[in-house]
């Protein structure tokens, strides 16, 4: 069982920087895989990025390369999303998802509870 708790959401103008923070429950976090997705108001979730739970291999969305980072620290139990040169289509809820697979699928097995992130134009 995993629980997780996201951090560091707010109001930012475009091109402003956030660093979004996940906390993890448990002592066996760093054998899942470790991601974010995102939802904007009216619409799907949308995968934004995650790290592989050995290799620390990352995935990025092709709409946030080049401007989010992913990185996770094992021993704090964290992971986190560093986003430059936001844009006011970023603006969504983040959610923090704990997969136990090798990568992070559609379907991960743990999700938080998120952290809106709204990005002023």
């Amino acid at each position: 069982q995993v629980t997780l708790v996201e951090s560091g959401g707010g109001l930012v103008q475009a091109g402003g920087s956030l660093r979004l923070s996940c906390s993890a429950s448990g002592r066996t976090f760093s054998s899942y895989a470790v991601g974010w997705f995102r939802q904007a108001q009216g619409k799907g979730r949308e995968f934004v990025a995650s790290v592989t739970r050995s290799e620390g291999k990352t995935f990025y969305a092709n709409s946030v390369k080049g401007r989010f980072t992913i990185s996770r620290d094992n021993a704090e139990n964290t992971v986190y999303l560093q986003m430059n040169s936001l844009k006011p289509e970023d603006t969504a809820v983040y959610y923090c998802v704990a997969d136990a697979k090798m990568f992070v699928t559609n379907t991960p097995d743990y999700w938080g509870q998120g952290t809106q992130v709204t990005v002023s134009s």
